[in-house]
């Protein structure tokens, strides 16, 4: 797991969390290992997306741990609407049963900050949590690249990016999607982590990205990142 904004910038106060997922069981297992944290606080619990946008409306949580496949409404539609419906929405991490899950790419390309195994250490989980809440992203390099293997390349998407970005650009986003820090990113150009910094800045607001995670999805789709295992 990666975090990708230089020092992690750990949140000061308590952060909240609405767990969601089909799955009582696994619901209440989520909430007791996070409620034994002290600093985060679980306010809510929904069992199907559907639930979700009314519940952060009311609740305000700061990241919505989402189960990405349920029945009705799934974790990717229930990204999509926080982001589409609301001017500030909460960072959403997806959970997932196995990495692999080709719905884990959708729900990233829809503007989660990441994902996470659902049997993955309490520590583990609570450090993600921490990490967008603090406004870095979640990002396991290649897992990403194995989910991207073998989903065509959009021509649409390769040309309106290549249009877009500047050559230095598109070597920080290739960075990005290796998993390297602003400051390793900075160390292997030979420029400043300022520099760096505006890069990434700019790579997001040209690519309509959200966060790191999704560009690094949109650069996937237009062929700019490869997703063989020669591009390491």
């Amino acid at each position: 797991m990666n975090a990708h904004s230089g020092p992690t910038r750990l949140p000061d106060r308590l952060v909240t969390v609405l767990v969601v997922d089909d799955e009582e069981l696994t619901r209440t297992g989520l909430r007791a290992l996070l409620s034994a944290k002290p600093d985060l606080e679980v306010v809510g619990e929904a069992a199907d997306g559907a639930e979700v946008l009314p519940m952060v409306e009311r609740l305000r949580p700061d990241v919505v741990l989402m189960d990405v496949r349920m029945p009705d409404v799934d974790g990717i539609e229930a990204t999509r609407r926080l982001r589409s419906v609301l001017p500030d929405p909460p960072k959403v991490i997806v959970i997932t049963t196995f990495e692999n899950d080709e719905h884990v790419y959708d729900a990233l390309r829809a503007g989660a900050s990441g994902f996470i195994r659902k049997r993955a250490p309490s520590q583990q989980i609570a450090h993600a949590i921490r990490l967008v809440a603090g406004g870095d992203s979640v990002l396991f390099p290649d897992a990403v690249r194995r989910l991207a293997a073998g989903r065509p390349v959009r021509r649409d998407a390769a040309t309106g990016a290549a249009a877009l970005l500047t050559g230095r650009e598109i070597e920080v986003l290739r960075l990005m999607a290796k998993g390297r820090s602003n400051q390793e990113a900075a160390t292997q150009l030979r420029v400043s982590l300022e520099t760096v910094k505006t890069h990434v800045g700019n790579v997001l607001t040209k690519l309509s990205a959200t966060n790191r995670t999704q560009a690094v999805v949109i650069a996937y789709e237009a062929g700019l990142v490869g997703s063989g295992t020669n591009d390491q």
